[in-house]
């Protein structure tokens, strides 16, 4: 099978403000300095104080996924998933390290990915399949069957902006299931809408991954996880845990969290037990008062 998304060594860091009132009051006195001497024709400026602080969001992340495979990502919130995604799908640049995508991408990541708000929703799928490389034509040939997946007849020639965010999902989720791209990057949107439309979109993704496509999912539906991937990462801040076959890395990770509530409930009855003599003392004093 031919590669379809290589990931070499990805990081990506952020820098974060520190702003606090000494930071404050130093930036504002060393501004009024730069200032007097610039009026006293003073050449030396004071230094002014830097507020910012790194955070790496990747750490040296690689992996390869080819045609006809399916790659889970799990993690708790923050561990660095979105950001992974945004990187694959070139909205974002890593700071260190290179993605190669071998193939037409289309990626569902946001509400408001990809769509022009003031276009109508027709509009919006002939230039997302402009986008993707594709003819007016074959656009026209997949129209109807977006449309009907949608579910939105009605309002396919309004503007987008006026959409709500279950009906923005619906269309940007079947624009990227029906214009036949080579590589599906989707996060959470199968958690999104009613049950019957997340079922639909279960059953249009099994289509896709059946014909041979490559595809990345986001999701914290770990039954979801086990039928459509063969393959799991699972990345805590920011770096790679586990990365191997879904069922074995899906384990690991359901162990973990199911540890960590564990800990977390005993914690919670312990204080609570903890509470009750003190309580019940306070109460007796009370009416003894």
């Amino acid at each position: 099978m031919s590669v379809a998304i290589e990931a070499h060594h990805l990081s990506k860091r952020f820098f974060l403000g520190e702003r606090n009132q000494k930071a404050f009051f130093e930036d504002v006195w060393g501004k009024a300095v730069n200032i007097f001497q610039h009026l006293l024709g003073s050449q030396q400026a004071a230094p002014l104080r830097s507020s910012r602080r790194e955070f790496w969001a990747l750490r040296d992340v690689s992996f390869q996924v080819s045609q006809g495979e399916t790659l889970a990502i799990i993690g708790e919130n923050g561990a660095g998933k979105s950001t992974l995604l945004k990187i694959l799908s070139r909205i974002t640049k890593p700071t260190i390290g290179k993605a190669k995508i071998n193939g037409r991408l289309a990626s569902l990541l946001e509400v408001g990915t990809g769509f022009h708000p003031e276009f109508s929703g027709r509009d919006n799928i002939y230039l997302n399949g402009a986008m993707l490389g594709l003819s007016r034509k074959e656009v026209r040939s997949r129209f109807d069957r977006i449309v009907d997946f949608s579910g939105l007849e009605s309002f396919i020639d309004v503007p987008v902006k006026n959409y709500s965010s279950g009906m923005y999902i619906r269309l940007a989720f079947s624009v990227a299931a029906h214009l036949n791209p080579e590589i599906v990057i989707l996060d959470e949107v199968l958690a999104v809408g009613d049950g019957a439309f997340q079922q639909k979109c279960f059953d249009r993704m099994k289509e896709i991954i059946n014909e041979g496509h490559a595809a990345i999912l986001v999701s914290h539906g770990m039954p979801q996880i086990r039928q459509m991937s063969q393959l799991c990462m699972w990345l805590s801040h920011g770096q790679v845990r586990q990365f191997g076959p879904t069922n074995e890395v899906v384990s690991c990770y359901e162990r973990e969290i199911m540890g960590h509530v564990g800990v977390q409930t005993g914690i919670a009855a312990t204080r609570t037990t903890s509470l009750i003599p003190e309580l019940a003392g306070r109460a007796v004093i009370n009416d003894g008062g």
